[in-house]
């Protein structure tokens, strides 16, 4: 996995707010770039220099075998789940739907840095392999708002990632 790409994934899971989440597939769809896979992978290797709780599955389970940590965070944060952690830390969801965060203009402008800065990067070749991995290559050209180089979509975030971004971070 290329280093500016796990830096940009980890940009993007710093932007998030207390009490919301965004998806692994959401974070990778924000920088048109790898999947949910890379971005499950990045958070495995470095997410605990990050908020990671506030990045997960599509389904709003949070990550395998922190389930009890990250309940705690929810609970502080007044993150919106369903059900109630067990003795294990399982049993709850994040209800995705209503947490799901939505940048405003300023994050959009730093996410519009972030998604040009790692495309350069990635186009360049300049940067070195951190380690074995899945390689995060940009994918089809960005989509502009408004001719102003911004990727912005029509509509809130929505998951389409949905479904497929079921990893483990």
């Amino acid at each position: 996995m290329r280093r500016d790409y796990a830096d940009a994934v980890l940009a993007v899971a710093d932007l998030i707010p207390p009490g919301q989440v965004l998806s692994y597939g959401d974070i990778a769809e924000l920088l048109d770039a790898g999947g949910p896979r890379q971005v499950g992978a990045v958070m495995s290797a470095r997410g605990s220099e990050v908020c990671w709780w506030r990045v997960l599955r599509s389904s709003g389970q949070p990550p395998r075998s922190h389930e009890a940590r990250a309940w705690e965070h929810y609970r502080l944060e007044g993150t919106p789940v369903r059900g109630t952690a067990d003795d294990d830390g399982a049993g709850y969801r994040v209800r995705i739907e209503a947490a799901r965060w939505q940048p405003g203009e300023a994050e959009w402008d730093r996410l519009d840095g972030l998604r040009a800065d790692l495309h350069d990067a990635l186009r360049a070749g300049t940067e070195t392999a951190s380690s074995a991995g899945p390689s995060a290559t940009p994918s089809a050209a960005p989509q502009t708002a408004g001719g102003s180089g911004r990727r912005r979509p029509a509509a809130p975030i929505s998951g389409m990632s949905a479904g497929h971004d079921e990893v483990d971070p």
